[in-house]
């Protein structure tokens, strides 16, 4: 018989301690939603070749369906975060939603690649409040010790989502009467149920302050510099020079903005970014693993539908299946690490395991071409699912794990935020990297070959079926063997991840919902201090709280009251 998981109370009064079933209950309705956000993005994947072609697109903006999605996300993951500590947890993950199926319904209509961009930028609003709020909500309800085991089920849903995704999109899209607009509007069903699921499992407190304001100006300013960024690396070296004026404008517009974010968030009361909370070790480390998986992940694997129907010439259904490897990878690893993290409460082996497994199969991927044999191929995606299965999710769980539940909104979301950021910007640097040297090497081939260049080669444009067979052949093989390239350089982005992993100080995770309270944590550590061996000790380290109570103690909870297990 498990024990009921206890949640935080609200002021009003005490909060009923959710049972294990009514928190398996609640974990389906947000497993679904996060299923959705993650089928959005995976369902495109193997479509989008088709997609962008049909729409006369080109490889920038092929990358740019993908970036603005991420972009959106990334800018309005913290304001999602910041608002789940302040107001309604399930009214928010409702909210955002309802900005998901407006986003997807509004990209499936679009008659052009630029109506799409947008309509997914507006789709990663929502995107945003959900990769934030569903980690907040479950940290709401299960410890940090327990919650490893549960990450088994959030790695079985990846799994899932990134396996079925292209799968279904490659169907759809290969499908005559369906055809690729369904890619967007399969999920609005899910959606509907997912909301209405959450309307009756999910029960949290609501923790109200008075005088609260949102730091609209800092999400502003990251935003804005962000995008500058990205479009700057868009761009450059072929809308204009490196060193042009275009270039000291962006950069420095960068630099100016983002410069002005730090000193807004180090100054405003509700900071978007809490400076506090980056300052503290694992935050910090957390925070730099999570750029490096967010770059080499999203940045690599968003190429691999392009790589097997460009560069191999199979079909969206094909390129789907082959993509099986990697999911499998992250279904197994999430699952295993998981139990073994809820077993033993040490988070930093399995998180050091993972960036290093992520290493090794971008390496392996850095090696492929457009002739590289598919087992080859597939034992590489399978080392990068299972790198991202062991470290994606336990990096947001050794930053919970040193935050008060009154702060899980802000500390999740942070995390979540430059993982998003990362994965924005190494799709971005990822894809230009990409498109000049597809370029390159087309012009080259077609002038070797004696085609010319010019008169509709279409090395610009995905519409790959339309081009003359020779043609066809050139740009499939620039295509296959460009993207080796890519996952060389995630393989070197990776490495930092191996790094700040390696940084971690090792602990145990607390068995509690929330941290104690200071007299509380003082207690705990001079006990530490002196050897006694009751209570599970998380290690301290100057401007961070960290101990936890063993599941024997008594356990504080929001308003302070005691309540014993």
């Amino acid at each position: 018989m498990s024990a009921p998981t206890t949640t935080a109370t609200d002021a009003s009064g005490g909060a009923e301690p959710m049972t294990h079933r009514q928190t398996l209950e609640a974990l389906s309705g947000l497993l679904l939603v996060l299923f959705v956000a993650m089928l959005s993005s995976t369902v495109v994947s193997t479509a989008l070749p088709k997609i962008i072609g049909s729409l006369n697109g080109s490889q920038i903006q092929y990358t740019w369906v993908v970036t603005a999605t991420l972009l959106a996300a990334t800018a309005t993951t913290p304001i999602w975060g910041k608002f789940a500590d302040l107001f309604n947890k399930k009214l928010l993950i409702q909210i955002s939603i309802v900005v998901f199926l407006l986003g997807s319904v509004v990209a499936g209509f679009s008659q052009s690649a630029g109506q799409l961009i947008a309509a997914r930028a507006f789709q990663g609003i929502g995107v945003g409040g959900l990769q934030a709020l569903v980690q907040v909500a479950i940290a709401a309800m299960i410890p940090p010790r327990e919650r490893g085991r549960y990450n088994g089920y959030l790695g079985g849903v990846m799994a899932v989502a990134t396996v079925g995704g292209p799968l279904l999109g490659g169907l759809i899209v290969d499908t005559s009467w369906l055809g690729w607009r369904w890619c967007f509007f399969v999920g609005v069903p899910v959606a509907v149920i997912a909301l209405v699921l959450l309307q009756l499992t999910l029960n949290l407190p609501t923790l109200r302050r008075e005088n609260v304001k949102i730091d609209y100006a800092g999400a502003f300013l990251i935003a804005a510099g962000v995008s500058v960024l990205l479009i700057w690396i868009s761009f450059v070296d072929d809308s204009f020079a490196w060193v042009s004026w275009q270039t000291f404008a962006m950069v420095g517009a960068t630099v100016v903005l983002l410069g002005l974010a730090v000193w807004v968030e180090s100054r405003v009361a509700e900071p978007i970014v809490p400076l506090d909370i980056v300052r503290q070790r694992t935050t910090a480390l957390a925070i730099l693993a999570s750029l490096a998986v967010g770059m080499a992940m999203f940045g690599g694997a968003v190429f691999l539908g392009q790589y097997f129907q460009i560069g191999r010439g199979y079909s969206p259904t094909e390129a789907g299946l082959l993509t099986i490897p990697m999911m499998g990878g992250v279904l197994l690893s999430s699952i295993i690490s998981g139990r073994m993290i809820t077993r033993t409460g040490k988070i930093k082996p399995y998180i050091i395991a993972g960036t290093v497994v992520l290493v090794g199969g971008f390496a392996m991927l850095a090696t492929i071409d457009h002739a590289t044999s598919l087992w080859f191929v597939g034992v590489g995606m399978f080392l990068v699912g299972a790198g991202v299965g062991m470290s994606m999710q336990n990096l947001v769980l050794a930053v919970q794990n040193t935050v008060a539940l009154k702060d899980i909104g802000a500390a999740s979301s942070t995390v979540a935020f430059f993982r998003s950021l990362g994965g924005t910007i190494g799709v971005s640097v990822l894809g230009a990297v990409l498109a000049r040297r597809v370029a390159d090497q087309i012009t080259h081939d077609l002038a070797a070959a004696g085609v010319p260049a010019s008169g509709g080669s279409g090395s610009g444009s995905l519409n790959i079926g339309a081009l003359p067979e020779q043609v066809q052949h050139i740009v499939r093989a620039a295509y296959g063997d460009a993207t080796g390239h890519i996952f060389l350089i995630s393989a070197i982005i990776a490495v930092v991840g191996v790094l700040a992993s390696l940084a971690f100080k090792p602990v145990t995770l607390r068995g509690s919902l929330d941290l104690p309270d200071p007299a509380r944590s003082a207690a705990l550590a001079a006990d530490a201090i002196d050897g006694a061996p009751s209570f599970d000790q998380v290690d301290i380290e100057p401007g961070e709280r960290a101990s936890s109570l063993d599941k024997g103690d008594i356990e504080p909870v929001e308003d302070e009251k005691p309540v014993r297990r």
